[in-house]
C-alpha cells in the first residue's frame, strides 16, 4: 500500500516535470520565433530606408542637371517658357508697358557632333500711347516683331561652352506702336561655363535693318545679356541676369538702357511637368528720357515647361511613382 503510494507521487512529480520541461521549450521556440522575425524585420526596414535615400538622391542629382540645363542657352533641352515683362514709368505719363514673350527653344542634331538650336521669341505688347489732354491715357495692344535666333553648338563641348548664329528681327508686328515695321538681320553669340553650382555667361547679338518702308526709321539695335546663377537644394536658384540694349541711331543721350537686379527661381513639377518658375526684379541705372525704352525699373515674372531626355534610370523611376500613386487611389464604388 505504501509503496503503490509512493509510486504514485513519483509517477506525478515526473510527470510534472515533464510538463514544465515542454512548456519551457516551447517558450524557447516561441522566444527564437520572435526575435527570427524580428531580424527579419530590420533588414526589410534598413532596406526601405536605403532604397527612399537612394530614391532622394537621384532625384536631387535630376533637379541638379535639369537647372544646369535650363541655365545654358544652347543645351539640349527642349522648353517654352512664356516670360511676362511689366515695364514701370514709361514716359511720357509715367504709364505701365507690358510685353509677354513666349519663346520656345528647340534644339535639332544635325549630326553627331554638332546641334542646331532654334530659339523663337514672339512678343505680345501692350504699348501705352501718347495723346494731348484732354484725351485719356491709351495705349495699343497687339503682336510685336518675331525675333528668332539660330545657334550652331557642339554637342559635347569642354570648360566653355558656346554657340553662334544669325538673329533676325521679322516686322510681324500688328501696329506701329508694337514693332519697328523693318527686317532686320545680325550676328549672336553665347558664352558660359558651369562651375560647381554656378552658371557664368553672356549673350550678345547686333540687329541691322535690312529692309522695310522707307518712312519708318532705321533699325542698328545692340544687345548683352550677362547671367549668373547659384543653385542651392531641392531646386532652388539665386540669379542675375539683366540686359543691357543700345540704340545706335540715337544720338540725343537716349542710346543705353543699363538695368541692375536679379532674383530667385526654382525647378519643381506640376504633376508630371516639370517648369521653371522665377520673380525678377531690375531698375534701371540708365535709360532714354522719355519713349517705349524709358522705364525706370521693371518687373519680370517667367514660368518655363520643360521637356527634358529621360535617362532609363528616370523612366524607370517615373514608372514606379505613376504605379505607386495608382496602388493608392481608392478602387471605384460599384
Amino acid at each position: 500500500m505504501r509503496l503503490s503510494r509512493r509510486f504514485r507521487f513519483c509517477m506525478l512529480g515526473a510527470l510534472g516535470l515533464a510538463m514544465l520541461v515542454v512548456t519551457a521549450k516551447g517558450q524557447e521556440k516561441t522566444d527564437g520565433a520572435q526575435q527570427t522575425d524580428d531580424k527579419s524585420k530590420k533588414p526589410q526596414v534598413k532596406d526601405k530606408d536605403k532604397e527612399a535615400q537612394e530614391q532622394e538622391a537621384q532625384s536631387e542629382s535630376a533637379a541638379q542637371s535639369l537647372q544646369k540645363a535650363t541655365q545654358n542657352p544652347v543645351a539640349s533641352l527642349v522648353s517654352v517658357p512664356f516670360q511676362n515683362n511689366s515695364n514701370f514709368g514709361v514716359n511720357p505719363g509715367y504709364r505701365t508697358q507690358d510685353v509677354l514673350n513666349i519663346q520656345p527653344v528647340v534644339p535639332i542634331g544635325i549630326s553627331k557632333d554638332w546641334n542646331l538650336l532654334v530659339r523663337w521669341i514672339v512678343p505680345i505688347v501692350w504699348q501705352p500711347v501718347p495723346a494731348p489732354p484732354p484725351v485719356p491715357e491709351i495705349g495699343k495692344y497687339g503682336f510685336g516683331d518675331m525675333q528668332p535666333t539660330f545657334f550652331l553648338s557642339p554637342k559635347h563641348p569642354g570648360k566653355l561652352i558656346w554657340g553662334v548664329g544669325p538673329f533676325v528681327v521679322i516686322p510681324t508686328a500688328s501696329s506701329e506702336f508694337t514693332g519697328q515695321g523693318k527686317l532686320s538681320l545680325g550676328p549672336s553669340i553665347v558664352l558660359l561655363t558651369q562651375p560647381g553650382h554656378w552658371t557664368l555667361g553672356v549673350l550678345t547679338n547686333n540687329a541691322t535693318s535690312v529692309a522695310g518702308p522707307r518712312g519708318r526709321p532705321d533699325v542698328n539695335q545692340f544687345l548683352l545679356q550677362w547671367f549668373v546663377n547659384y543653385n542651392l537644394k531641392k531646386g532652388w536658384y539665386l540669379s542675375a541676369s539683366p540686359t543691357v540694349t543700345a540704340d545706335w541711331e540715337q544720338t540725343n543721350g537716349g542710346r543705353w538702357v543699363v538695368p541692375f537686379g536679379g532674383g530667385a527661381g526654382r525647378i519643381m513639377k506640376l504633376g508630371f511637368q516639370p517648369v521653371n518658375i522665377s520673380v525678377k526684379f531690375f531698375g534701371n541705372a540708365v535709360h532714354p528720357p522719355t519713349g517705349p525704352s524709358s522705364s525706370s525699373w521693371s518687373a519680370q515674372v517667367t514660368i518655363a515647361l520643360l521637356y527634358p531626355k529621360l535617362t532609363k534610370e528616370m523612366k524607370q523611376m517615373l514608372l514606379e511613382k505613376q504605379l505607386k500613386q495608382l496602388e493608392q487611389e481608392p478602387p471605384p464604388k460599384q
